[in-house]
């Protein structure tokens, strides 16, 4: 059962990387090895969902299927207003295709987009891009092993956009056109995603999920093809897929927006009804099933393992318990059984988090149950040791899952558990109404790729009530020791070394006996708000007046705190809440720059008043709190998504580690630790390096803005950690933003409490950051990276400016960079196949005086970069001279429109824009001319600001190529 609330995800996680995750409420009653068998029989067109399911029907979707097969599930949803959210779902990944064929699900995908019956070659961005969807986010298509999901969210809907919507979405799903001319333009595009998404970390996915799943077709079957068989494509061969899958009988069309249901299905039934199915529907492949090897122990089925090296990547070892995978019915019991599941896997997790924050010999670990991809039903295990000793880390984590195994927990951990369930589910129920139609329609989707159903906040959260009787000792010990259990276990040691060990040692590693870990079990006792100690005398409100916008209101309290509220019912049961304070990155002296990211890991975690990390978590018990920390470039920033009930403990919370920090050693150690291991691997790929030294080096080499390097790191202490820290904490104003539900008294007085009990604090030390990109250079900068010697990538910036002055301007900045956005893409991708998602964007800084820029960015072959840094300056000298076509003003003022649009229909566009205003009261006036500045310009305009930013002598060219071996 997926929850429309999606408030229990579930991931993947293959060599700490997310491979895939399904939106599922948690798993059975029925003992794991022997699920309930899928019903057969005739289906209901009208809840064609819930095939052998009690699970009550969400009443809000309206399901039925056409004559020729073609199921669809329409909705009714005004999250945003005015908004329509289309998912098409084809039943066909790359699991379905042949080996002469892989790669091809996913290639339909790209021509679906290139030329079709209404849709001629080129037009489709454009056209959509016109109808106010930006390309990417609104407009975009995923295939993965099982499914291929066309996506498109069309805003400002009427009657004759929305016809217009579905007759061109037809014409692509049920006739696109396969020429010589398209297959050998997007081929190449294809090659260059694949080239831009190869690296050390795809490899480590790759060759886990070969072995995980041995034998099986998704060992092998990764969307994106091989070069073989992509190179050898015809219109022909493609059509022959096509024709096979794309079938009305094996697709679901899935509608979610501000329109009647009526109206959508006749939209469907009129654009879909008369798509013909031809023959049979075929017979849905066979994904296998895992197989143990023989000679494997019955008790403990340790299988095929392997070791991967890749210099450049820490130390992982993975290791999988799989079942085979079974349909069953997605049934109350069996969703209570999940949450059986869930609980248990919950009880190890908390387990290995507090022995890792200790001294243990593993900086991470984790145990996660998943469905992967109908191949499968695994639970996966996921250790980061902390050094070189790989081997006492997976002891030590088995021991402490051989603990769970050997004895029940106790009524008192389940307790805890069940109260940190209670509030995941119970938020979903108080916020439901603010769900975007596009979040509803992908858990549809969801919910036919995994063969479940979907059901409301309101039917999960009673299903859990209901359930709680069930989450007995023994009930939870029984299903933790079926997760344990499966037909084989595979395990992946990743490793920099090739000494580190063989396959024999990480199937020693696995087979070798274990204890149970004494000690591994913590303490299940509760802490209360109201034990805790005041944060100090409580204030006063100095003054609170209207801030003149929205209702929105300025307060400050009596020892200098400022705060803005605005109470309003647009997101019922959320509250967006940001504490600024300080100086941020301005106040750090660069000396101490290591500090400053080690403050981003560790600060919160460092805990206040007498209560460390642990004690927070069991403080936090059943609660909706956040520690949120980052650095701005003038100001430090608290952040929490909270509700009513706990908004007076979360503003606590913050205030407690502004006036009583505390300075706990382990986690800054453990963040230097993580710190250290993570480092390397930004040097495994061009884009990584790109993201790791592009800030940085665009600030002139400003080393607070730098990613630490290992010996930076080895210098960091937990003493010199406070040595920065303290004063930074106790500097500066504060100021308080809360945008949502909430009654205002009551802030007002848990403000009072908390932050207005603090004293009065110093002014902040003036900014002494005033950066500024580069000196232009004729030869690029040049780094180098480890990975595959046919891949680069590129930047070319120009400098711009900053401050709020110039606020207005740095918004037509954003329209000219995406019309040159658009000029690079149709250059580097369409033309000569570059690159696949070339980038152009603008940064510009309204808290310091200068520092923004505009910069292109692209991955690429080596061979391809002077053709880049050419692309880069003919666009930007073209800009200069000639002004933009009115259709390239169309295509980005119109998404921009509808996005802002959109997004000004929650708090959190008006938190992003208005946050510091109660200290900079100038923003009020900012955000009121938003829309015409990001929506309205002219052609000379555009070019005004080209022939003012884009000047060739100004630019400053950066290039990542592979090293040298």
């Amino acid at each position: 059962m997926t929850s429309n609330s999606g408030s229990s995800q579930r991931f993947v996680r293959f060599a700490a990387l997310l491979l895939a995750s399904a939106l599922v409420l948690p798993q059975p009653t029925a003992a794991r090895p022997a699920p309930a068998k899928a019903a057969t029989g005739k289906v209901d067109p009208t809840n064609w969902l819930y095939q052998g399911s009690d699970v009550p029907h969400d009443k809000e979707w309206v399901f039925g299927i056409l004559p020729n097969g073609l199921r669809y599930a329409v909705r009714k949803n005004g999250v945003p207003p005015g908004q329509v959210s289309v998912r098409v779902l084809v039943d066909a990944g790359s699991m379905y295709e042949t080996d002469a064929q892989r790669g091809y699900a996913h290639l339909i995908e790209h021509l679906t987009f290139r030329d079709s019956k209404y849709l001629k070659a080129g037009e489709a961005i454009p056209t959509w891009q016109k109808l106010g969807a930006t390309f990417g986010s609104d407009t975009n298509a995923e295939t993965s092993a099982t499914q291929t999901v066309y996506k498109l969210d069309v805003p400002e809907v009427d009657a004759n956009k929305l016809d217009e919507t579905f007759k061109l979405l037809s014409g692509m799903i049920t006739a696109p056109i396969f020429t010589p001319v398209g297959v050998k333009t997007e081929v190449p595009i294809v090659l260059a995603e694949m080239r831009e998404r190869t690296g050390p970390q795809s490899r480590v996915i790759d060759g886990t999920r070969g072995l995980f799943f041995t034998g099986q077709p998704l060992a092998t079957r990764s969307p994106i093809g091989t070069v073989d068989t992509l190179n050898a494509a015809t219109p022909e061969t493609i059509k022959a897929f096509h024709d096979k899958w794309y079938r009305p009988d094996n697709t679901v069309i899935i509608v979610a927006g501000d329109a009647e249901p009526a109206q959508m299905v006749a939209q469907i039934a009129n654009w879909f009804g008369g798509w013909k199915k031809v023959g049979k529907k075929p017979p849905q492949p066979d994904f296998g099933k895992p197989v143990r090897p023989a000679g494997a122990d019955p008790a403990n089925p340790v299988g095929e393992t392997r070791v991967l090296v890749e210099p450049d990547l820490p130390r992982l070892f993975n290791y999988a318990i799989l079942r085979p995978w079974t349909q069953v019915d997605d049934t109350i019991a069996y969703n209570q059984g999940l949450m059986i599941d869930r609980l248990g896997l919950a009880l190890i997790n908390r387990r290995l988090e507090a022995k890792a924050r200790g001294t243990a010999s593993f900086l991470a670990a984790s145990v996660e149950q998943q469905d992967v991809s109908r191949s499968a039903d695994t639970t996966l295990i996921t250790v980061t040791p902390l050094g070189d000793d790989w081997k006492s880390a997976v002891h030590d984590v088995r021991a402490v899952i051989a603990d769970a195994l050997a004895t029940p927990p106790s009524p008192e951990e389940i307790e805890r558990e069940v109260a940190e369930f209670d509030v995941a589910f119970k938020v979903p129920v108080e916020t439901q109404e603010t769900l975007a139609g596009s979040k509803l329609a992908d858990d549809i989707a969801n919910a036919v790729d995994i063969r479940e159903t979907v059901a409301n906040p309101d039917t999960v959260y009673d299903i859990f009530q209901k359930s709680k009787p069930l989450f007995t000792p023994k009930a939870v010990f029984e299903h933790t020791r079926a997760l344990f259990q499966g037909a084989v276990i595979r395990g992946v040691l990743i490793t920099p070394k090739a000494s580190d060990g063989t396959e024999a040692d990480v199937k020693a590693a696995l087979t070798a006996p274990v204890d149970a870990a004494s000690g591994s079990r913590i303490s299940a006792n509760t802490l209360k708000f109201s034990d805790l100690p005041p944060i100090g005398q409580p204030g006063t409100v100095a003054s609170a007046a209207p801030a003149g916008l929205l209702g929105i209101e300025r307060i400050e309290l009596s020892n200098g705190v400022k705060a803005l509220l605005w109470h309003n019912a647009a997101e019922p049961g959320r509250i967006i809440l940001r504490v600024r304070f300080g100086g941020g990155y301005a106040a750090i002296d660069p000396k101490d720059a290591v500090y400053g990211s080690m403050g981003e890991m560790a600060l919160m975690d460092s805990g206040f008043g007498k209560l460390g990390r642990d004690e927070l978590d069991r403080l936090a018990t059943g609660r909706k709190l956040s520690l949120d920390f980052d650095i701005d470039d003038t100001d430090f920033v608290m952040s929490a998504d909270t509700r009513p009930a706990d908004l007076a403990d979360q503003l606590y919370l913050f205030a407690g580690k502004l006036g009583m920090p505390r300075w706990d050693a382990n986690p800054i150690l453990r963040a230097r630790a993580a710190a250290k291991l993570g480092y390397e691997a930004t040097n495994a790929s061009p884009q990584s390096v790109l993201a790791r030294d592009a800030g940085w080096l665009l600030k002139n080499g400003d080393p607070r803005y730098a990613q630490p390097n290992p010996a930076e790191l080895d210098k960091v202490t937990p003493e010199g950690f406070r040595r920065v820290w303290e004063p930074l904490l106790a500097q500066g104003p504060i100021e308080v933003d809360m945008f949502g539900d909430f009654n205002r008294d009551e802030a007002v007085a848990a403000l009072q409490k908390t932050f207005g009990a603090l004293p009065k604090r110093p002014d902040a030390v003036p900014p002494k950051l005033s950066p500024t990109i580069p000196a232009h250079n004729v030869e690029p900068l040049t780094l180098t990276h480890h990975g595959d010697a046919n891949t680069a990538a590129a930047m070319v910036a120009w400098p711009t400016g900053g401050g709020r002055g110039g606020v207005r301007e740095s918004r037509q900045l954003e329209l000219l960079t995406q019309i040159f956005n658009i000029r690079l893409f149709d250059e580097m991708r369409e033309k000569i196949g570059a690159s696949y998602a070339p980038q152009v964007n603008s940064v510009w800084p309204t808290d310091l005086p200068s520092g923004g820029y505009i910069a292109a960015t692209v991955q690429l072959r080596p061979q391809d970069l002077p053709a880049f840094f050419a692309a880069a300056d003919k666009i930007a000298a073209d800009l200069s001279a000639n002004p933009p076509t009115a259709d390239e003003i169309a295509r980005v003022t119109e998404p921009m429109k509808q996005l802002i649009t959109r997004a000004s229909t929650g708090n959190g566009f008006y938190m992003y824009q208005l946050q510091g205003g109660a200290l900079e009261p100038g923003k009020f006036d900012d955000i009121r001319s938003i829309l015409s500045d990001y929506s309205t310009t002219t052609p000379e305009r555009m070019q005004a600001l080209a022939s003012r930013y884009l000047v060739r002598d100004r630019s400053w060219h950066l290039q990542v190529v592979p090293q040298k071996k």
